[in-house]
């Protein structure tokens, strides 16, 4: 996978840049871009590189914040949308209101949101279902929504 030369340009590594390009397919979208990175370890992510030392890279190079407890999405109704590559995934929490979602150890940075968008980062279906089935145990219902064509 290369780079593309805006990112290129942005970070000044070759292997930072794909580095990051690789972070960036766990990325989905509810209002702006959320890599979910949840166990380190699992092998979803550290086939494509990212295990800690990766993470520590990222964080020193100022494109992301990790934090061991991880982190929250709170102040969720019954339902959210959250976009994976452009294709919606509608969420039914199991209460009315005060839902909170799990987003992980990692959150971009201002400068790392920036690059996301330009990351062509590709799509993948492993990691969909692996966030997918995740959620369906924490007793979440999801469904797909089809785009008008």
């Amino acid at each position: 996978m290369l780079p593309d030369k805006a990112l290129i340009s942005s970070v000044p590594e070759k292997e930072d840049a794909e580095l990051f390009i690789s972070l960036c397919q766990f990325v989905w979208v509810q209002g702006e871009p959320l890599p979910l990175i949840y166990e380190i370890k699992d092998e979803i992510y550290t086939k494509h590189g990212i295990n800690l030392p990766a993470l520590v890279r990222l964080k020193t190079i100022g494109l992301i914040s990790w934090e061991s407890v991880g982190y929250v999405k709170k102040r969720f109704g019954r339902h959210t949308r959250l976009f994976y590559h452009g294709n919606p995934t509608k969420i039914r929490f199991l209460l009315e209101t005060g839902n909170q979602l799990d987003l992980g150890h990692v959150l971009l940075t201002d400068f790392g949101k920036g690059l996301a968008s330009i990351s062509h980062a590709p799509r993948n279906q492993e990691f969909y279902e692996y966030v997918i089935e995740r959620w369906f145990r924490q007793g979440l219902v999801m469904s797909s929504i089809l785009k008008s064509r």
